[in-house]
């Protein structure tokens, strides 16, 4: 049980760092900084994450990167929306 909620509280704390990055591109509506390679190998990763944390059942694996891949779709669809401005 440990385990399992030390494996939470880190990947909270990973899934948090993306915050101050979507609240900056949706107050300047700028996301030039970021790269559509970043986002995409970041949003692979994660995804490679989900399907090795079904595999052996982890449930903190399986949650954090649920959330990251949102937050990394989210950051790409605005980069992609503030990029045609």
């Amino acid at each position: 049980m440990f385990w399992t909620i030390l494996g939470l509280i880190a990947g909270f704390m990973c899934i948090t760092s993306f915050i101050p990055q979507i609240l900056k591109g949706y107050r300047t509506r700028k996301l030039d900084d970021l790269s559509y390679l970043l986002l995409s190998f970041m949003g692979s990763g994660m995804f490679l994450w989900i399907l090795y944390g079904i595999h052996i059942g982890s449930i903190p694996i399986i949650i954090t990167n649920i959330m990251g891949v949102g937050c990394n779709i989210q950051l790409l669809i605005m980069k992609f929306i503030y990029s045609k401005r």
